[in-house]
């Protein structure tokens, strides 16, 4: 079981790590090839999803891998291993039509980005979501829920929105949001199930003819429901 709910972590994580190497092997050429770049997406428009699995450096693609292992298991054993490979690509190719966007109305110049930042930001919008009050520690020592922690984060890619820290904070914001919906979509949903499948509580001045009879779901059944969408 425990394989199984961190088998699409460790894929991605494995296949970011197999194309970083390839960008060390094969040089800048290959990089460019694969990049997102406003000025081509029309052409281009699969660089998207490719520019997801290329970083900068090692300290890029290290942040990038401890984030998506630190909190992707634990998302993806909430929702199920689909919804979380769903949940990821979406949020990083919004990340990337928001940084598009982002240069070509608001700053008005082509701008290049890469990296699984959108993508993990999405997933970390799903845990603030899902688990607000999980304690972190907001640059590896300084201990806040995860809820004050992505406040945080959001404020600084917003003040980074007007400086040119070379950083694609319009993509973290995007993406970042996307998971918040997401997360936020989830948790409605559990709560509408909640309240159609469990029946009120019987009051003390009804009797049991007078009872309207529901349906009954245990917790397991429920929970397997948010995962996977069927019982």
């Amino acid at each position: 079981m425990v394989k199984r709910i961190k088998s699409v972590v460790l894929m991605l994580i494995g296949l970011n790590l197999v194309i970083f190497v390839l960008q060390m092997l094969l040089g800048n050429s290959f990089t460019s090839e694969f990049l997102l770049n406003s000025g081509n997406i029309l052409s281009r428009p699969w660089t998207l999803i490719t520019s997801m699995f290329l970083h900068g450096g090692f300290t890029h693609i290290a942040f990038n891998m401890y984030a998506l292992f630190l909190f992707g298991p634990l998302v993806e054993q909430r929702i199920g291993s689909k919804r979380f490979t769903f949940i990821y690509f979406i949020s990083g190719i919004l990340a990337g039509i928001g940084f598009v966007l982002f240069q070509m109305l608001i700053k008005g110049v082509p701008g290049s980005a890469l990296g699984a930042s959108g993508a993990i930001m999405g997933i970390l919008g799903v845990t603030i979501i899902l688990f607000p009050d999980l304690r972190v520690l907001f640059f590896f020592f300084i201990p806040m829920s995860l809820r004050t922690a992505g406040i945080i984060f959001a404020l600084i890619d917003f003040v980074g929105l007007f400086y040119d820290s070379g950083i694609a904070n319009s993509a973290h914001l995007v993406g970042l949001a996307s998971g918040l919906l997401f997360g936020w979509y989830l948790i409605s949903q559990k709560n509408r199930f909640q309240r159609k499948f469990r029946p009120p509580k019987k009051s003390k001045s009804s009797n049991s003819q007078g009872v309207k009879k529901g349906i009954m779901m245990t917790e397991e059944e429920m929970q397997e429901y948010i995962k996977n969408g069927r019982l």
